[in-house]
């Protein structure tokens, strides 16, 4: 198996077990559960894709439905230490925001987009699953609150660019990439750091 499609399968796990463990939370059924997880494993992707103008991964392959269906499992299996405690969504949820952030960039590159965009399609690959679990479950989405999310996938993809553009290997910059962005949300969440926020003018 390569490099990519290893981070693949572990990112969509990853970002699967964040959407079934809130529809857990909300109380939905295994089927609804199932779809959550779903869309925030394969949302991101799908975005990058048409706006690529490629043919959309998971039409070519049913690697994500099997990914969704291991997270299942996982969260049936450990819903007592998942389901109820809000760290294990942040940590699964952090973990699939880096490893998609490094997938939506390298794809970006195959496609023979240059950096910048790469940069680009690696936040929105990374980020816009999240957005539509949210929405799904009815949750103002993690990327337009304060909490540093989009950020952290924004400085990933810098790191990636500036690996690659020193001549790194697709291993090592996508290492360099998801390790920052990881590193980044973490201590975000550990040390409550955010950005400002938007006051109206008569605040």
């Amino acid at each position: 198996m390569t490099f990519l499609f290893i981070i693949e399968m572990i990112g969509a796990v990853a970002a699967a077990i964040s959407g079934i463990r809130l529809a857990s939370v909300k109380r939905f059924d295994w089927f609804g559960a199932y779809i959550v997880g779903l869309v925030t494993a394969l949302g991101g992707g799908t975005l990058r894709d048409v706006l690529l103008d490629i043919t959309v991964f998971w039409t070519t392959s049913w690697d994500y439905f099997v990914a969704t269906g291991v997270a299942m499992a996982i969260v049936l299996i450990f819903q007592r230490q998942l389901v109820r405690r809000l760290k294990a969504l942040l940590v699964f949820d952090a973990i699939g925001l880096a490893l998609f952030t490094v997938i939506g960039i390298e794809k970006s590159l195959m496609a023979g987009r240059p950096i910048w965009v790469a940069i680009a399609m690696g936040l929105i690959t990374g980020a816009f699953g999240g957005v539509l679990r949210d929405i799904l479950i009815n949750e103002e989405p993690l990327i337009f609150r304060k909490d540093i999310y989009a950020m952290a996938s924004f400085l990933g993809g810098v790191v990636y660019g500036i690996a690659f553009a020193l001549g790194g290997d697709q291993v090592a910059c996508g290492l360099s990439c998801a390790g920052v962005c990881l590193t980044v949300r973490m201590l975000a969440l550990h040390y409550s750091w955010h950005l400002p926020i938007m006051h109206p003018d008569n605040e």
